[in-house]
């Protein structure tokens, strides 16, 4: 039998064919320090489209995040994050009651060349953010983030969505109070309440960077396949599902590397002075492959045919970071690891509108929180994440604005007995004895746990089944592909599923939408609803930070422990592994774009690639 020592042994020899033709077709055609930086690695899920007004994954984001622009981004190497302006000449105005946020853009930035613009050059101007909010209200594309700007209550921007819905067509020549351009490079976004967070939405880039309606209005439906925006880099070649390259723009405006590191953070500060005042992009070419596997992922980073391992397989982290340390013979390769806890919660949603696990009445309640006891959130973290995460004590996520780390809850239990009894208590009981319980009417119980059939995934489903088995509960695993079933789940066609969900802002007003119900099907996976609960989120969105909104906040939590419409299991370390000629890597836990922000030694990287 081969062991996994031996496995990882062989990992170079197995994989010379592939890195020697690549390695050959890169020294072909270039001499030795006029090679192309090409930035390689891989992401675990596959992307759904590339149209900022039809996603909602990560990784679709993570793609055109580097293609569109937002005004505003997160200084890379602040801690804390911090916003600074991107294509915007200043941070906006804002008004005292956070309703009206004006944003003034630069003048003379352009939109990567495309047939669209006919041969021009197309400078970026204030209506192409009006427009790219506008599609996120037109029917035809089913923008899936739509609840983000329903919630913000843009001034006039429902009705006209309601307009275009009765008419089958949306006026995009129709001006609403609450987004306009008021002149060439500046517009302003008016909110029916007071929003003190709604810059954030400033500052992403991947659903509201600014897209040209010419573009859209060239490709149709198949604006998917043509992202063409102002970014760093622009789409090259795709496969779906397999394979995608980006290509530095070539009309990227003048922009170089600024940062501000905390001082008492000498890596950051390290960066900071060895690449400020580089002309960015600073690398040629991003290549991603879809890797949903963890051991082919892992062992293309031993084979040195990926720079970055974004995120060690939590199957492998014994391997990678032995009790949290880079392992030793990674070090001696000189490879880095850039470890922090992240942002983000590992969750299974309880689809509130089944007519097994769903509903309001005290044995659906019952049945949920017994499911939630039994689970065994410990050994979640101990054997599969291989230590590299904490319980989670309700949906609150480090980092970010609400989270308290005093909070101890029952959400980290693992009681099987005391969820037996109260199956018990609410009449779930074995009453044929065949050892699985029936539900109170005597109908049959059975629980369908939805995952991917990936071999971490598998791990996860086979500790579900196990714990449920103790309390007497028969679960069977639903497979399916992950884009499948994110829509399924939208659609509440989904029993149990389970999930992980990142902060994208330093604010923890997202996890509590969870529950929102204006937002089921959307942000609210579980599809929960409760006036009382609603008129708590809205208390606390209105408010800007501080003791009030902080306690409205707690208030939410705990009618979301209380109901059990999502068991939330774990806060994940994040590990990046970084390979040496990869230069000024640091993960930042709001920002998903900055390959133009780092450089690559080509040099050294075919050096290792032979």
């Amino acid at each position: 039998m081969t062991t996994r020592r031996e496995l990882l042994a062989t990992a170079p020899a197995l994989l010379a064919p592939y890195l020697a033709r690549s390695a050959g077709q890169d020294t072909a055609a270039r001499s030795p320090g006029t090679r192309t930086k090409v930035l390689r690695y891989a992401f675990l899920s596959a992307e759904t489209s590339l149209d900022p007004a039809q996603i909602s994954d990560l990784y679709s984001r993570i793609l055109t995040d580097h293609i569109f622009d937002a005004p505003y981004e997160f200084d890379y190497l602040a801690r804390p994050a911090r916003l600074k302006p991107n294509v915007a000449a200043a941070m906006p105005k804002v008004s005292a009651d956070f309703r009206s946020f004006v944003v003034t853009l630069r003048p003379g930035i352009f939109f990567a060349d495309d047939p669209a613009f006919n041969g021009a050059r197309r400078e970026l101007v204030a209506q192409d953010f009006v427009y790219a909010f506008q599609r996120h209200y037109d029917p035809r594309w089913k923008s899936p983030v739509l609840y983000i700007l329903q919630k913000a209550k843009l001034v006039g921007m429902d009705g006209v969505r309601q307009r275009a819905q009765e008419s089958g067509h949306f006026d995009y020549d129709q001006r609403a109070s609450g987004l306009r351009a008021l002149d060439r490079y500046t517009f302003q976004i008016t909110l029916a309440e007071p929003d003190p967070r709604f810059i954030y939405q400033l500052a992403d880039g991947s659903i509201f960077g600014a897209v040209a309606r010419e573009v859209v209005e060239r490709y149709g439906e198949e604006i998917v396949e043509h992202p063409v925006g102002t970014g760093p880099f622009r789409l090259t070649e795709w496969r779906r599902s397999s394979r995608v390259v980006l290509q530095k723009n070539p009309a990227y405006r003048d922009a170089v590397f600024e940062a501000d590191p905390p001082v008492d953070d000498p890596g950051a500060q390290q960066i900071a002075t060895r690449l400020r005042g580089r002309r960015l992009p600073m690398i040629d070419r991003v290549e991603i492959s879809i890797i949903e596997e963890s051991q082919p992922r892992w062992l293309s980073f031993l084979a040195n045919e990926h720079d970055l391992l974004d995120g060690v397989p939590t199957d492998l982290a014994n391997l990678a970071v032995p009790n949290g340390a880079l392992a030793p013979n990674l070090a001696r390769r000189g490879i880095a690891l850039d470890r922090s806890l992240a942002p983000e919660v590992s969750l299974t949603y309880f689809n509130m509108e089944d007519p097994v696990v769903g509903g309001y009445t005290p044995e659906r309640v019952a049945l949920r929180r017994a499911i939630a006891l039994a689970y065994d959130n410990d050994a979640e973290i101990r054997l599969i994440r291989r230590g590299q995460g904490i319980p989670a004590q309700g949906p609150m996520v480090p980092l970010a604005y609400g989270y308290d780390p005093t909070l101890h809850t029952e959400m980290s239990a693992h009681e099987p007995a005391r969820a037996r009894a109260l199956l018990d208590l609410f009449g779930y009981l074995d009453r044929n004895g065949d050892g699985w319980r029936e539900q109170p009417d005597g109908m049959p119980l059975l629980i369908e746990y939805y995952n991917q059939p990936d071999n971490l995934s598998r791990q996860y489903s086979e500790l579900w089944q196990r714990c449920l088995k103790t309390i007497g509960l028969r679960t069977e695993i639903k497979l399916g592909q992950w884009p499948e079933q994110l829509k399924q789940g939208r659609n509440g066609k989904l029993m149990v599923w389970a999930l992980g969900y990142t902060a994208s802002t330093p604010d923890n007003d997202d996890f509590l939408a969870f529950c929102y119900g204006p937002d089921s099907g959307e942000g609210n996976y579980a599809r929960f609803r409760n006036p009382d609960f609603d008129a708590l989120y809205r208390r606390q969105h209105v408010l800007p930070d501080g003791p009030e909104r902080f306690a409205l906040m707690q208030q939410c939590v705990k009618y979301m422990l209380a109901y059990m419409p999502y068991k939330f299991n774990a806060h994940r370390f994040y590990n990046s592994l970084i390979q040496p000629w990869l230069i000024g890597y640091r993960r930042h836990a709001f920002m998903r774009r900055f390959w133009h922000l780092i450089d690559i030694d080509a040099d050294a990287q075919a050096r290792a690639s032979r």
